[in-house]
Parts: C-alpha cells; sequence; structure tokens
C-alpha cells in the first residue's frame, strides 16, 4: 500500500498506520481522509488483521485536528462536503470487522479526538491533551465529535467539553469513561501492542460479532438488542473457531483460531 499521509506496517496478525504529516502535527486534510477511506476498503476484508492500530508520527501529535488553513476561504457546501469526507473516513474505522485502538502518542485535538473516538480502545500517553476545540474558531465539531462524545461520556459531560473548547489531560478523559489507559510516553506502543497482542490471540470472529453487538447494540432498545446478542451468539456456532475454542477447553490446551 503506497500513500502520501499514511505509513502501514503489518506484523503478524497486528496492523499499525501511523498518520504522517509530522511538519503539520498531522493535521488532517482531504487527502488524508481520502486516503483513510481507501485505506479501510482495503483492509477490511483481509482475514490475516485481527487488530488495528491507530497513531501519529512524531512526539508531539497523534492528531491536532483539521487542517485550519484547508478550510479558510470554504464555502457553506464546500464545508459540508468536507464534513461528510471525514464522517464517511471515521465511519469506515468504526466499522472495521476487528479491533481498532487509538495509541494517542500526543495532540488529539478537534479531527483527532474525533478519530481516536471512532476506534474501539483509546491508549494515550501521559503528555496527551484530548479537547475539541472549534467553537474558538466559531466553528463545531463536524467529524462525530457531537454524536461519538456524549455516547461515550454522557450529553452533560460532552457539553462542557464541546461548549468550552478546553483542552484535557489523558488522565482526565481517562476519568471520564473515554480513554482506556494512561501509560508514559516510552511505554506506551509497548503496553498496546501487548493489549494488541491478547485481543489477536482470541477467535477473530468472535470478536468481530461482540464488536457488531456493541456497537449497534447500544443504539437499540434494549429488547432489541438483546435478540440481535442471542442471534450472533448462535451465528457463531456455524463457525470452525467456536468448536476449536470449545474443543480447547475441554481438552486443556490453547485454542489455534483460524478465523473460519
Amino acid at each position: 500500500m503506497n500513500f502520501e499521509t499514511l505509513i502501514y506496517h503489518q506484523e503478524g496478525h497486528i496492523g499499525t498506520l501511523t498518520i504522517n504529516r509530522p511538519q503539520a502535527l498531522n493535521a488532517l486534510n482531504e487527502t488524508v481522509l481520502k486516503e483513510l477511506t481507501s485505506f479501510t476498503e482495503q483492509i477490511q476484508s483481509d482475514r490475516n488483521i485481527r487488530v488495528l492500530i491507530i497513531t501519529g508520527s512524531g512526539e508531539k501529535a497523534f492528531v491536532a485536528g483539521a487542517d485550519i488553513k484547508a478550510m479558510q476561504g470554504m464555502s457553506p457546501k464546500e464545508a459540508e462536503d468536507f464534513s461528510m469526507v471525514a464522517q464517511t473516513a471515521f465511519n469506515a474505522v468504526e466499522n472495521l470487522p476487528f479491533a481498532v485502538i487509538a495509541v494517542v502518542n500526543g495532540f488529539a485535538l478537534g479531527g483527532g479526538c474525533e478519530l481516536a473516538l471512532s476506534c474501539d480502545i483509546i491508549l494515550a500517553s501521559g503528555k496527551a491533551k484530548f479537547g475539541l476545540p472549534e467553537v474558538t474558531l466559531g466553528l463545531l465539531p463536524c467529524f462525530g465529535g457531537t454524536q461519538r462524545l456524549p455516547r461515550a461520556i454522557g450529553l452533560y459531560k460532552a457539553r462542557e467539553m464541546v461548549f468550552s473548547g478546553d483542552f484535557y489531560s489523558a488522565e482526565a478523559c481517562k476519568d471520564f469513561g473515554f480513554v482506556n489507559h494512561v501509560f508514559a510516553p516510552e511505554e506506551l506502543l509497548n503496553e498496546a501492542l501487548k493489549l494488541a497482542k491478547t485481543i489477536a490471540s482470541r477467535g477473530p470472529v468472535a470478536v468481530a460479532k461482540a464488536k457488531q453487538s456493541l456497537n449497534t447494540g447500544s443504539e437499540l432498545h434494549i429488547s432489541e438488542g438483546l435478540k440481535q446478542e442471542a442471534a450472533l451468539f448462535g451465528a457463531l456456532f456455524t463457525t470452525q473457531d467456536h468448536s476449536e475454542g470449545i474443543g480447547a477447553f475441554i481438552e486443556k490446551r490453547t485454542p489455534d483460531f483460524q478465523g473460519n
């Protein structure tokens, strides 16, 4: 895969995608967003990938937001289209059929915070800063922030973050409930790989179905969500992985999941 703004590396079942615009603190322009969509299209059916890590290049930023200079002079229609390009990219990340871990190594502001929110798990450096500062520019979060953040932390805390436009520490965001763990900068990637290896060792079809149940079930009435959960559970009994998992448990050995 050859991209102008992305670097991809895969080792075993774990892929690492790096947003690579360090000179712009990895800010999101249309090129990055379209390449991100293209990337997800290329890997979504790759059964060899079981976990994807997303991070930013350099030590200062995960993604420091949208490219503000690129937005200057946009017409209302161009601005709406730009928002839709980003939402398409982040929806594609959210809907990948395997676990996606955001490794936030620095600033995750505006679109960077919104990208992290589209991932399944967020691990952050103790030096990381999160925020949705769009109101300081006379704008609002438009890459999914006003929708994903309240679903993650509740409407009242989300209002505070969006209305204030303030920056928040990784520890504060862990307390809010949308950052899973905070690590020292030098430990962050190793800890992410450790978690990725654990997830990659589990049944990949089961992880995919569990992700589907979690993501879509939260939008359903609980009775409908429970029906979906039962149906997905039943569907797993058609897989070889379920036979391998149960067989390994009974035989007291480590399962060898093939993703079938």
